[in-house]
C-alpha cells in the first residue's frame, strides 16, 4: 500500500467550510471569473447590493472581504442581500488577505478564521442576519453627511456642464429613430430580469426603441430582446453584443480618451463618443432625452435615495439628480409600469367573449326551427357512430 494513501487516510476532516479561493482586488472582473461553489476573497468598503446580487447568483459559498462591508457611512444593501441567501461573511479580515492567499487555493473557514491548512492567514468577524441588522441601523446616522457631499458633487456637476445638461452641447449624433417614440432603458441592476419579464406586455404592445446600458445589453440579448443603442464601457459587453446592430456610445472622459472604444473599432461596428463626467446610466437617459423620445421606461436603474448611496461612488452619482431633474415626467421606472400596466385586450377577456357569442348561438339554435333541424341532425350523427362502433365490436 502506498504511504501517501496511509497518510490521506489518517487525517480526519477539519470543521468548517473549504472551498477553492477566487481572489481579485478588481471585483468586477472577479465576479466574471467566478463559479459555484468556490469562496470569494476580496477588497471592498461597504459593499454594494449589485455585487452583493452578482455573487448570490454565482452560487459561491462564501464572501471574505478585507475590508469592512458596512462601513457605517451609510446604510449599504449587500451584506444583508448575501446572509439573507445563506452565504457565509467574513468581514474585516485585513488587506493582506489579498496576497497570503493565492488565486485557486483551497481555503477552510472556521470561527471567523481564515485556514490554509491547518494554519490561520486571517481573522475577522462573521457576519449574521442580527449583525448586519445592527451595523444598518447604526449606519443610518451617516446619511447627513453623504448627502452633504452628494449635494456638492452635484453643484460641480452642473458647474461643469450645464451647457450639455440644459442644451445638448456635446451630445453625439445617433442612427437610432428616438424621437416622439417610448424609449426602454435597461442596466444590470437589481431584480432586472423579473422587471423585464413583467414588460413583456408592454414591449410587445407598444414596441419602445430598446437601450442597453453596460451589461444591461446582455441581459437584454439573454431575454429575447436585442437592442439599438448601447451605452457603456465596451468591456463590460459581450461581442454578441457589440455586434448586434446596434447604435454603440462609449463614455470619454473630458480629454476625449475613452477606454475601450478600440475593442468596438477592431469589431467593425458603428460607434461614437460621448465626453462626460456623468456615470453611463445617466448618460443613456441624457442621450434619450435630448433626442426627443416622448417617454422614458427605466429597468435596473437606482430608483432610490438608498440605491443611490449604495452604488458607493457618489462622485459618479453627481449627474444622478440633475439627469432626472431633466426628463422630469417623461421618466417612468418599470416596477412602475409593470404594476399599472394591462394589456389592451387581455387573454381573459378573448376567452370570455368566445365563451359569450358560443352560448348565444347555442341558445338562438334552441328556440328556432333550425335549433331543432340542427339538434336532429346531431343526434342522428351520434346514433351512426354508436352504431358502427357497436359493429366493429
Amino acid at each position: 500500500m502506498k504511504l501517501s494513501g496511509l497518510l490521506h487516510r489518517s487525517q480526519p476532516d477539519l470543521p468548517g467550510l473549504t472551498g477553492v479561493a477566487r481572489v481579485d482586488r478588481r471585483t468586477d472582473s472577479l465576479l466574471r471569473r467566478v463559479k459555484a461553489g468556490e469562496i470569494v476573497v476580496l477588497d471592498q468598503v461597504d459593499l454594494d447590493r449589485a455585487t452583493a446580487d452578482a455573487l448570490v447568483a454565482a452560487d459561491v459559498a462564501a464572501v471574505v472581504n478585507a475590508s469592512p462591508s458596512i462601513s457605517g457611512r451609510f446604510p449599504n444593501l449587500g451584506p444583508e442581500v448575501l446572509v439573507t441567501a445563506g452565504i457565509i461573511l467574513l468581514d474585516g479580515v485585513g488587506a493582506d488577505i489579498l496576497h497570503t492567499v493565492k488565486d485557486g487555493s483551497r481555503v477552510r473557514l472556521h470561527e471567523g478564521a481564515v485556514h490554509l491548512g491547518e494554519r490561520v492567514v486571517a481573522t475577522g468577524v462573521q457576519q449574521d442576519a442580527d449583525s448586519v441588522a445592527d451595523a444598518l441601523v447604526e449606519a443610518k446616522s451617516g446619511l447627513t453627511h453623504q448627502l452633504e457631499a452628494f449635494a456638492a458633487n452635484t453643484t460641480e456637476f452642473m458647474r461643469r456642464e450645464r451647457a450639455m445638461l440644459l442644451d445638448g452641447a456635446g451630445v453625439p449624433p445617433i442612427s437610432a429613430e428616438l424621437a416622439h417614440r417610448q424609449v426602454l432603458v435597461v442596466a444590470a441592476g437589481f431584480d432586472h430580469a423579473a422587471e423585464l419579464r413583467s414588460l413583456k406586455n408592454y414591449i410587445r404592445e407598444y414596441r419602445p426603441v430598446i437601450v442597453g446600458v453596460g451589461a444591461g445589453a446582455d441581459e437584454l440579448l439573454a431575454a429575447g430582446h436585442t437592442p439599438q443603442l448601447i451605452v457603456g464601457d465596451p468591456a463590460e459587453i459581450s461581442i454578441e453584443a457589440l455586434t448586434c446592430g446596434a447604435d454603440i456610445v462609449v463614455p470619454a472622459f473630458a480629454d476625449g480618451h475613452a477606454p475601450g472604444l478600440h475593442r468596438v473599432q477592431d469589431l467593425g461596428a458603428g460607434v461614437v463618443t460621448f465626453s462626460s463626467s456623468a456615470n453611463a446610466e445617466d448618460l443613456a437617459l441624457l442621450l434619450v432625452a435630448h433626442h426627443g423620445a416622448a417617454l422614458v421606461v427605466t429597468v435596473g436603474l437606482s430608483a432610490s435615495m438608498t440605491e443611490f448611496l449604495d452604488r458607493g461612488r457618489s462622485g459618479s452619482n453627481a449627474s444622478t439628480f440633475l439627469t432626472r431633474l431633466q426628463l422630469g415626467g417623461r421618466l417612468v421606472d418599470g416596477r412602475v409600469l409593470a404594476t399599472l400596466y394591462r394589456s389592451r385586450v387581455s387573454f381573459g377577456a378573448v376567452v370570455l367573449m368566445i365563451v359569450a357569442a358560443l352560448v348565444a348561438v347555442v341558445a338562438a339554435l334552441l328556440v328556432s326551427d333550425a335549433g331543432d333541424a340542427v339538434l336532429a341532425w346531431l343526434s342522428q350523427g351520434w346514433l351512426g357512430i354508436i352504431e358502427q362502433i357497436g359493429r366493429l365490436w
